[in-house]
């Protein structure tokens, strides 16, 4: 399990696969010094409920991965998770979808 650090006031945990995926997507819309939000499902030890934070350019946002190994991206969940993330209810998670033919493509 990866963190999502934010502002040094929030820490969550993904899954190493999916943080990767969030990684690429927020920060490709904060280098355009796009603003928007981020919701996520809390889990069931904290109460089940969710959690939305207002991301913006100048954010403090660490993505700490508990393994050292970069994992293949996966290109269909990237412009899924893209397509969230500039819709009226900002970036939230979508399930995996299978990768297309050629849809993979290592972390830079």
């Amino acid at each position: 399990m990866g963190k999502f650090l934010f502002e040094q006031q929030l820490r969550v945990d993904f899954d190493d696969r999916l943080l990767a995926h969030l990684e690429r997507v927020i920060t490709a819309k904060l280098r355009r010094g796009e603003s928007f939000t981020f919701t996520w499902k809390d889990d069931a030890s904290i109460g089940d409920g969710r959690t939305t934070i207002w991301l913006h350019p100048r954010s403090v946002i660490i993505f700490k991965f508990h393994g050292s190994r970069r994992p293949l991206l996966n290109k269909a969940w990237l412009e899924a998770l893209s397509y969230t993330a500039n819709g009226p209810n900002g970036l939230y998670v979508v399930p995996e979808p299978p990768p297309q033919t050629s849809g993979t493509e290592t972390l830079s």
